[in-house]
């Protein structure tokens, strides 16, 4: 498993948090800019020859935006694993999308796309509605993401994802069923897509969502709207055949994302780029992470020293087994009950089964139900 950050923007939106820089702020000639991360991620992606990814073939390129880069530069980055001895075909190869790009690029830019051995592409709707979608800051309005994906299936994406947020103080009852609606009515051709990611809207350190609650001027909506929301969202994906099996996401059977899955089984993987992170094994577990700083990294590289832009902890058997409970409990497939049991309190685990927060089922696992699914924090958290 493989995930590349790319830490370049067109803009920021209001509520976002992950690193990445203003693509026309980095330098007067962008693609010189774009070339020498390029050639930076190249040095560090040449650093991990021979360390074992983990048992599941992915490539997942996200950010910040990925389809600011234009097809010369992905082509070297993708050069630069087949260098490594990391290459394709893989099983899932994700790239990320912002629907202004697609339509600004066309289907030239798509075609390269699936040239590079692109298989499964992830574009960011979010909303439907100009208004909010305005207020988040995105580039695109409404009718280019119904465009964006009329381009992507046009070329033959056959597999392609879209995020929505929910828990937005505007988003009323009737809003909400009007973009999910759209959402399933996206496609031109009539097909619904492929697989739907679903995300509560949170405040996080940093973000502009956060200096406009500071001000006052901005008020999270309430627990039980939100609550409220991601009902009707279950519902409505469930009726039309949708396969609920993560917490915040939904796919047409056999179209679940392979790369996220391995996450929530805990299987290893490798991060590469600026901000991000890598969890690997060799004797014993370990995590590392980038930091989030494009001039350091390109530093780094230019001293040969990668050391410096990164941080590690080795985690012991206890932070293993907390964070597989933890990730395992947000699928629906759940989790063993004979690990469940031994890494958790057994009496706090037969009082969430009472209380009807986990429920056994026939193979001999536990999972959280799905109309439990939006308080899993509470549940998990009580197990221990």
């Amino acid at each position: 498993m493989i995930y590349i950050h790319i830490p370049f923007c067109r803009s920021f939106c209001t509520y976002c948090d992950f690193y990445s820089e203003i693509a026309s702020r980095c330098c007067r000639d962008e693609q010189a800019r774009f070339e020498r991360f390029a050639s930076a991620l190249s040095a560090e992606i040449a650093s991990y020859a021979g360390v074992e990814a983990g048992s599941v073939n992915t490539l997942y390129i996200g950010g910040g935006t990925p389809s600011v880069l234009p097809l010369s530069v992905l082509r070297d980055v993708v050069k630069s694993l087949s260098a490594a001895g990391i290459s394709g075909p893989f099983r899932e190869f994700t790239m990320e999308v912002n629907p202004e790009d697609i339509i600004e690029k066309g289907h030239e830019y798509v075609e390269g796309m699936l040239e590079l051995g692109v298989n499964r592409v992830s574009m960011g709707v979010q909303s439907f509605d100009d208004g909010i979608l305005k207020w988040m800051n995105r580039r695109h309005n409404a009718a280019n993401a119904v465009k964006a994906y009329e381009i992507l299936e046009d070329v033959g994406v056959r597999n392609i994802s879209i995020d929505l947020i929910f828990g937005l103080p505007q988003l009323s009852p009737a809003l909400w069923d009007e973009t999910l609606q759209k959402a399933l009515s996206i496609s031109s051709k009539g097909n619904l897509p492929k697989h739907i990611s679903s995300y509560q809207l949170s405040v996080e350190p940093g973000s502009a969502l956060a200096s406009l609650m500071a001000k006052g001027s901005w008020n999270e909506a309430s627990e039980e709207l939100c609550a409220a929301q991601y009902a009707r969202l279950c519902e409505v994906l469930g009726t039309a055949g949708y396969n609920h099996y993560e917490i915040s996401n939904f796919s047409l059977p056999g179209f679940e994302a392979v790369h996220n899955s391995a996450y929530w089984r805990h299987v290893p993987y490798i991060g590469l780029g600026p901000g991000a992170h890598s969890y690997l094994t060799g004797g014993s577990f370990v995590r590392k992470w980038n930091e989030p700083d494009l001039v350091r990294y390109f530093d780094a590289v230019t001293a040969k020293d990668l050391s410096i832009v990164q941080g590690s902890e080795i985690l012991d058997d206890e932070q293993i087994a907390l964070e597989k409970v933890m990730l395992a409990l947000r699928t629906s497939e759940g989790i063993s009950e004979s690990y469940l049991m031994a890494n958790c309190q057994a009496s706090a685990v037969e009082a969430a089964l009472a209380e009807g927060n986990l429920v056994r089922t026939s193979d001999a696992r536990i999972r959280i139900p799905e109309n439990r699914f939006f308080i899993s924090d509470a549940v998990i958290s009580s197990l221990f």
